[in-house]
């Protein structure tokens, strides 16, 4: 039996997540964790804002950028392994998170808990170094905290891994008009009200255009890709790990 608790409890991720670990077999739900909810009961359990005394083989983290390391701290400090689907970590961030977690125990970070999302990942990557240019448009809600999205920041890196990159040139009459650049790939982010999330990979040649979109309809669809994470992750070396793609048959 795998003891998990959830950071973040009470927010739209970690809605779905909840309810498939209590409905689980082979995990036991022991602890959320939100210092703005405390007292709130899901699934039977009370929300907690004490942090350190949490006891759990395994935290999943959905809360937001602004409190991610902190809380990281706080689980790698418990002994747990952390399975991540807080979104917003650049190069940048994944390289201070490296620093910071140590090689002890895993933690493993997934832009997209959506299956469908890690496959669409996998195949632009794959594509990349077939096509001239590549560019990445993501469509999230307005109420979403962060731009680009996790998701198009990690396929980003696995096109530009792959040889993959967005073709240059055209002078920015308004600046930020061609998106952001992350790896030499083009990132659009597009934030309105009544979306979940979407993402096309456009890859291109002369004379012909591959798009690889995904659209995630619902907040379940995360759902299966977190439980596979939450069993697997303790099968992981010590240190930071990128993507379901990792632990993905």
């Amino acid at each position: 039996m795998i003891r998990v608790a959830i950071s973040g409890a009470g927010g739209k991720l970690a809605g779905p997540i909840i309810e498939g670990v209590a409905s689980s077999d082979d995990l036991e739900l022991t602890a959320l964790y939100n210092p703005n909810r405390v007292g709130q009961e899901l699934s039977g359990i009370s929300v907690t804002g004490d942090g350190p005394v949490i006891d759990a083989d395994v935290v999943v983290e959905t809360a937001h950028p602004d409190v991610v390391f902190d809380n990281l701290e706080m689980w790698r400090n418990i002994g747990a392994a952390a399975v991540v689907g807080t979104s917003g970590f650049t190069p940048y961030r994944l390289e201070l998170l490296r620093s910071m977690w140590g090689d002890e125990r895993p933690c493993l970070v997934v832009p997209n808990f959506s299956i469908g999302a890690v496959l669409m990942m996998r195949f632009a990557a794959e594509a990349a170094g077939h096509f001239e240019a590549v560019e990445i448009v993501e469509r999230h809600s307005s109420t979403k905290p962060d731009a680009p999205s996790g998701t198009s920041l990690a396929s980003a890196m696995g096109v530009s891994a792959a040889g993959g990159s967005s073709v240059e040139g055209s002078e920015e009459l308004v600046p930020g008009a061609r998106g952001a650049s992350v790896e030499g790939v083009r990132v659009h982010s597009l934030r309105l009200p009544g979306l979940i999330a979407a993402q096309e990979v456009a890859l291109s040649n002369p004379g012909e255009v591959l798009s690889i979109e995904h659209l995630s309809t619902s907040y379940e669809s995360f759902a299966a890709g977190a439980l596979l994470a939450i069993r697997k992750v303790g099968s992981l070396d010590g240190g930071v790990h990128l993507g379901l793609d990792t632990i993905l048959e």
